[in-house]
């Protein structure tokens, strides 16, 4: 019985990442073995053992054949006569398939180390295109890897390609695809993540909606890069160095999916392409099970974001109004991861990057002057009952025309 670090644990190792979880498999070993020495039993499809003392968790070597579609049809061997090589030869990425024992010493069998060095990912084994997941995942590994200079392997990449052609991602379940995608939007580049998915052809699968984007032009004068995919991942881009939060980036991603539904006659211009969104953002996070805050915070700016563009424009009552649609009253939170979106949109254009957004601290400090009028004031005046909340909405307005007039605002 030997037991061996393997993984990701072993490859941020030498990458000299910080390592967030350690995963061992253990070699020449029966579930009674385990069971003896003081393991806890977890895991239905295979057995995985949890350490009596650190609770991590460490899995008996096992081979895995393919056994129908999608990525649970596999039957699985893991008996004690299963080697290590024969272990890490199921493993996706060659850098995801090394060892190493208690002595420090690493088995790689596969050249992990090369790709690590050269910044390579790529499939261990053709047993790659068994499991549609693993697309998804070299996605994300790119994502996560991408501002380190790792990029997918040709070989590796036309393998993807076929997976995809052979419809084997039509398989793969909506929350899996969602997980995947939600762990890739916390990485460090999470466009990248939608980039490999359109080279590969799996974005048309599973994201429609964004993958027509691309090619649908934009003007010019307002978009350098015209190109209204491209301006999407621009905008994700600038989401992630505004907020962690999943809801913000997937919403800075698919906020204009409405223009996808523009006639081509009316290009470059894309009128009324904010309540056009709301069909397809609810389409595809209904497709991907997203979870209701990041589905509704999409909405929210797709009908919105132009709004607070415009912010300055806007008469008191129509920027109350506009309060009272966000439900910027009760929830501010979410009215901040809104106006964060407004920035990425305006910050998601080639060469504008590092712009100001003045209209966000406009719109916050709007909020709360109209704050400072509160219902209890125009009760104190004798107004009561249904009237009180048109009065309140009046007293505001009024505020705000004489704050407004205070303001310097850009030209």
């Amino acid at each position: 019985m030997q037991t061996y670090l393997v993984g990701g644990a072993v490859r941020d190792q030498l990458l000299q990442r910080p390592v967030k979880d350690n995963d061992w498999v253990v070699v020449g070993a029966t579930p009674d073995d385990m069971i003896k020495l003081g393991y806890e039993q977890v895991g239905a499809d295979f057995p995985v053992f949890l350490h009596p003392k650190t609770k991590e968790e460490y899995a008996l070597a096992r081979t895995e054949r393919k056994s129908g579609k999608g990525y649970q049809g596999f039957v699985c061997d893991f008996s004690s006569d299963v080697t290590l090589e024969d272990d890490l030869l199921r493993r996706d990425l060659t850098i995801n398939a090394m060892a190493q024992d208690e002595n420090g010493q690493i088995t790689d069998p596969f050249h992990g180390q090369r790709d690590l060095k050269e910044k390579w990912l790529r499939h261990v084994s053709p047993a790659f295109q068994e499991d549609p997941l693993r697309v998804l995942r070299v996605a994300r590994f790119c994502a996560r890897f991408a501002h380190l200079g790792f990029r997918v392997a040709d070989e590796t990449m036309e393998l993807m390609k076929a997976m995809v052609s052979d419809n084997e991602l039509d398989h793969l379940v909506a929350e899996r695809v969602w997980t995947e995608t939600q762990r890739a939007l916390s990485e460090t580049s999470p466009d990248v993540y939608f980039r490999v998915l359109r080279e590969c052809g799996a974005l048309k699968v599973w994201f429609p909606e964004l993958d027509i984007l691309f090619g649908i032009p934009q003007p010019e004068k307002h978009h350098p890069e015209i190109d209204t995919g491209e301006h999407a991942l621009l905008c994700l881009k600038a989401a992630q160095s505004l907020s962690d939060q999943t809801a913000v980036r997937w919403a800075a991603l698919i906020h204009d999916l409405g223009k996808g539904r523009t006639p081509e006659e009316e290009w470059p211009r894309h009128i009324g392409h904010e309540k056009k969104g709301l069909s397809p953002i609810k389409q595809l996070c209904s497709r991907l099970k997203a979870p209701n805050d990041a589905k509704t915070l999409a909405l929210l700016s797709s009908e919105f974001h132009t709004h607070v563009h415009r912010a300055f424009e806007l008469r008191p009552e129509t920027l109350l109004k506009l309060f009272d649609q966000l439900d910027a009253w009760r929830r501010p939170e979410r009215f901040e991861d809104f106006l964060l979106v407004c920035i990425a949109d305006a910050r998601g254009r080639t060469g504008l990057e590092d712009s100001e957004y003045p209209q966000a601290d406009y719109c916050r400090a709007a909020l709360q002057e109209a704050l400072t009028i509160q219902a209890k004031d125009v009760m104190a005046q004798g107004v009561q009952g249904a009237e009180i909340r048109p009065a309140l909405q009046r007293a505001r307005a009024e505020h705000l025309k004489g704050w407004k007039s205070s303001q310097r605002l850009p030209e």
